[in-house]
């Protein structure tokens, strides 16, 4: 991946990656880029979105990323202007496209490396899904987050699933059926997000976060995050005993 250098010499790029170096490691920023189509995902910035991540977990030196978004707003949603190619009359770009879109909503949290989202302004249907789908989100107060898809006859298919996995039914129903726009302070209330702040602090709460990851062995706060989210789908007993094996492996993380 470029270093910091290279990023900022490549503003015309859909995705901008810095690293920032910690006392331990690295904090890799990867910035969605197209602030004049309110950051919205089209299959390049997609594309470019996954294989940063991809390549954030396989770099040594990254202890943490953080997303973004350049401009007043983190992520307006898939660029509809790409919709009139993806039609029947091609269904490999219609299924290859999907396939992509799945599997970046879903990739930050089947990562070793722990992700933060820093989210202000706009973050809507694909952009909402990007927000929540961190390990641990920072918002502005000026979010506006929530599923609108229905209002442009598009059903929000590819992001049901992480929404409804965060909210209660009744809630997750009525945020894709009316597309109601969450505030921040809902999206807290509804632990959507960990931190709310004005928007000038965004990125510097979600720095402080990622430092905070970083500073802890790779090995362990890995280890912590694949079971995490392993046991919140299994039952009981299977999850006590994944906690078992790994409470057992953990004696040689320690330095």
């Amino acid at each position: 991946m470029p270093p910091a250098s290279e990023a900022a010499v490549a503003p015309n790029a859909v995705l901008l990656v810095e690293d920032r170096a910690v006392e331990h490691g690295a904090v890799r920023v990867l910035t969605l880029n197209r602030p004049a189509k309110r950051n919205a995902l089209d299959t390049a910035l997609t594309r470019a979105l996954r294989d940063a991540l991809d390549a954030a977990d396989r770099d040594p030196a990254v202890r943490a990323v953080v997303l973004t978004g350049n401009g007043r707003g983190f992520c307006a949603g898939a660029d509809l202007s790409e919709f009139a190619h993806l039609t029947p009359d091609d269904p490999d770009a219609v299924l290859e496209r999907a396939a992509l879109t799945a599997r970046v909503q879903t990739q930050m949290q089947q990562l070793s490396v722990p992700v933060v989202s820093a989210v202000r302004g706009a973050a809507v249907g694909g952009g909402a899904g990007l927000a929540i789908g961190a390990d641990m989100a920072v918002a502005g107060t000026d979010l506006k987050l929530g599923y609108p898809e229905l209002k442009h006859s598009i059903v929000p298919a590819l992001v049901m699933t992480g929404l409804v996995r965060h909210l209660g039914r009744k809630l997750a129903f009525e945020l894709i059926s009316t597309g109601r726009l969450l505030t921040a302070a809902e999206a807290c209330a509804h632990g959507l997000v960990n931190r709310v702040v004005e928007p000038e602090d965004v990125l510097p709460t979600a720095m402080g976060i990622a430092e905070t990851w970083a500073a802890v062995a790779p090995r362990a706060i890995g280890a912590a995050k694949d079971l995490f989210y392993r046991v919140a789908d299994l039952p009981t007993d299977a999850a006590m005993r994944a906690g078992q094996d790994v409470n057992a492996l953990m004696r040689g993380f320690r330095r």
